[in-house]
């Protein structure tokens, strides 16, 4: 067999990018990302290119903070190992799959060959995700009026209340991040993040009870890629009253009312009730995804 060539690309051969099939549809998905030239790699055999992978990150980021969009050609599950085995950057992976994917045998077999390759460069799977795209013909969610909403300029207030949250959640990131460093890593890392985005911190807002007991929180904001419903989160003393709908209604109308004409969302799928409420504000199922995390590389 043809020896494997790794490279990394530049403005000039930034094309060979694009020279492979796209059966999962990532570029319908990523037509609003940016890609940095410099941060996509390829392999290829004999001059044709039989893996991808583009590293991404924000505007003002020194380094890639995922891999969000990787491909292998059939057959080459090793070169694709060796792509992301060899990297630079050892972040996390994320496998964007078209909804209802494991349905179709030839989207399956695309899937799980990008699975193979990422599980024996070292990643291994964390959660599998909804992603949801609200459009205004969907109609906005109906506001409840149960909860009262206003911004909260002191972050302390947003850190003791994602601890709280946390403390009873069902999301695997934040699950994961207690595991590493408890409750403050996983509220500190929701606060970076939220920071990291471009989008105004005046937009976060917590919510109270007519009593003025506080309830949750809610963070509409933007990614580079464009509007999105950031965090909803009801505090564990007060769920069963299905508050977590009525953030996310006031979120989407945040978003509106600064002008987006979409809204992204995303949950686990194991996180049954917050996929009922997605459903139930009118945001559809557009793409699935599989985050995969690195470890050591396999050897």
């Amino acid at each position: 067999m043809t020896d494997l060539v790794i490279r990394t690309l530049s403005a000039s051969d930034a094309h060979l990018f694009d020279a492979l099939p796209d059966p999962l549809g990532a570029r319908e998905g990523h037509r609003l990302t940016q890609f940095r030239p410099e941060w996509k790699r390829v392999a290829l055999r004999g001059g044709d290119v039989v893996a991808r992978g583009a590293w991404w990150g924000g505007p003002d980021d020194g380094e890639p903070v995922n891999i969000n969009w990787f491909d292998v050609a059939e057959g080459e599950e090793a070169a694709g190992t060796e792509l992301l085995r060899s990297a630079p950057w050892q972040v996390e992976l994320e496998i964007n799959l078209p909804g209802g994917w494991r349905e179709t045998s030839d989207l399956r077999a695309a899937a799980e060959a990008r699975f193979t390759a990422a599980r024996a460069a070292g990643y291994e799977p964390l959660v599998e995700r909804f992603l949801y795209r609200w459009t205004p013909e969907q109609g906005l969610p109906e506001r409840p009026g149960r909860l009262r909403f206003s911004a909260e300029p002191d972050d302390s207030v947003f850190f003791d209340a994602l601890r709280r949250i946390h403390s009873a959640t069902l999301d695997a990131h934040s699950l994961r991040a207690i595991e590493q460093g408890g409750l403050d890593q996983a509220a500190q890392e929701e606060l970076d993040f939220f920071h990291w985005c471009p989008s105004p911190r005046e937009w976060w807002q917590i919510a109270r009870t007519p009593e003025g007991d506080l309830a949750g929180i809610h963070i509409p904001a933007h990614n580079p890629s464009g509007p999105t419903i950031g965090f909803i989160g009801v505090l564990p003393e007060q769920r069963g009253h299905g508050y977590a709908y009525d953030l996310l209604a006031e979120c989407t109308h945040l978003l509106v009312d600064q002008g987006a004409e979409f809204v992204t969302g995303a949950t686990d799928q194991g996180n049954f009730p917050m996929a009922a409420n997605f459903a139930k504000a009118g945001f559809p199922v557009v793409r699935e995804r599989i985050n995969f995390h690195p470890n050591s590389p396999a050897v």
